[in-house]
């Protein structure tokens, strides 16, 4: 619990009394590594902070090698299928931790709670949803601005843990090129 106090410390002075009771609707998931947590069509019902562990945001198909990866939260990041949790409407994709990854997760119900009662609530949400646009934002635009490559060089310079710790067909998917393509680009710049 330490971890998501020392995040927010740097973003804001929270009271004592806001603390505990946020503090009181947190819980602890430990997500075994590989597992899905989030299945398209549920309800996210949960804003997470990652204390540790890697998660994947993803679209299913039905042949497992045409999934759309389209994005990975890290140790200290914020994680939540949000605009589900924001209409309480399903989900189009899935969440699943890549690694063994512990989560601090507060319910839909008891946000709603916290805004009510504290500051901080407002803090977590608008700290959420600006980090989830700015992914979105980010991808958009390197997918419509630099080439397959670009995108690989500009991942790896950005994030260098993700070659060892996720596997190259999700990064292949990621950067929006097949894992042959990926290969090849691998290849050219050794």
């Amino acid at each position: 619990m330490l971890q998501i106090k020392a995040y927010l410390d740097q973003i804001a002075a929270i009271s004592d009394a806001d603390w505990e009771f946020f503090m009181s609707k947190l819980k602890r998931r430990v997500i075994p590594k590989k597992t899905v947590f989030l299945e398209r069509n549920q309800i996210e019902e949960h804003i997470s902070f990652i204390e540790s562990g890697v998660v994947r945001l993803f679209i299913p198909k039905e042949n497992p090698d045409k999934e759309i990866t389209f994005g990975f939260s890290f140790k200290n990041q914020f994680i939540s299928a949000y605009d589900s949790f924001l209409t309480q409407t399903p989900s189009a994709y899935q969440l699943q931790a890549l690694t063994k990854t512990t989560l601090l997760s507060i319910s839909y119900d008891d946000l709603q709670d916290v805004y009510k009662t504290t500051q901080i609530g407002n803090l977590i949400g608008r700290l959420t949803a600006e980090r989830l646009f700015l992914i979105k934002s980010k991808r958009e635009q390197n997918l419509l601005n630099l080439t397959a490559e670009e995108r690989y060089v500009k991942l790896f310079k950005e994030r260098p843990e993700v070659l060892k710790v996720i596997p190259l067909k999700y990064v292949s998917s990621y950067i929006g090129v097949t894992p042959q393509a990926l290969s090849r680009i691998r290849k050219r710049l050794v």
